[in-house]
């Protein structure tokens, strides 16, 4: 059971503020969807393993450079790992500013461009 955590309603707040994401539970976690394709996923202690995170989809490259340069706030997640998806750790007093942008960026990376053209688009 997911418990009703402060980071939970920030990174929801977060991901609902993109255009047409839409949540449900995948594989028992909250799960932000651009589209058809998932783009973020919050675990708490996921199999024991003591972390409060984020999987998020990451453009190429990104997971091996944060996590050689922050090896305690990033890490390479189980089953997405291998295909670039980056972990975020939320328990270990988050900047909920770059926790925004990084969300963004997974939004970027698996939106598809009508999506993106309102995520760009100008104020109205």
């Amino acid at each position: 059971m997911v418990r009703a955590r402060a980071e939970l309603r920030e990174v929801r707040a977060i991901c609902m503020a993109l255009p047409e994401v839409t949540e449900r539970l995948s594989h028992g976690s909250p799960t932000w969807f651009a589209g058809k394709k998932t783009m973020v996923m919050y675990l708490d202690d996921h199999h024991g393993d003591g972390r409060l995170a984020l999987w998020v989809a990451a453009p190429p490259g990104v997971q091996s450079a944060m996590v050689e340069q922050e090896p305690a706030r990033f890490f390479v997640p189980p089953y997405v790992g291998p295909r670039g998806w980056l972990g975020v750790r939320l328990d270990r007093s988050p900047d909920w500013d770059e926790v925004g942008d990084i969300i963004e960026e997974a939004y970027r990376v698996v939106a598809i461009k009508r999506l993106l053209s309102q995520l760009d688009a100008p104020p109205s």
